[in-house]
């Protein structure tokens, strides 16, 4: 059974696969970037969290950098049950999706 996700756990999930340094800035910019809507970063820390407490992410903390005063980043990364989890609802939509008559 596939957990429940909302919609924005799910792009936030995907988005963490995608972006090669996954944080809380750079999720951000890239659901920007991906969606045209935009969010705030502690909207997007609530997620990371919940979708850690979950097990679909794991999270460590960066080396300190310049860039950033000196305050590390914490890291984000998905777990193999975040990825089992996103490709059962990947299955799950292209089912649902293949039954709608006007688009097939």
């Amino acid at each position: 059974m596939i957990p429940n996700l909302g919609q924005l756990e799910e792009s936030v999930l995907l988005l963490v696969m995608i972006v090669e340094e996954a944080y809380g800035v750079s999720v951000a910019q890239a659901y920007e970037e991906k969606t045209d809507n935009t969010i705030s970063i502690p909207a997007i820390h609530t997620v990371l969290k919940r979708l850690e407490k979950k097990g679909m992410l794991r999270s460590w903390m960066g080396k300190a950098t310049a860039e950033r005063g000196g305050r590390r980043k914490r890291l984000f990364e998905a777990t193999p049950y975040g990825y089992q989890v996103i490709s059962q609802l990947r299955e799950n939509r292209i089912k649902l999706w293949s039954l709608i008559p006007k688009f097939n």
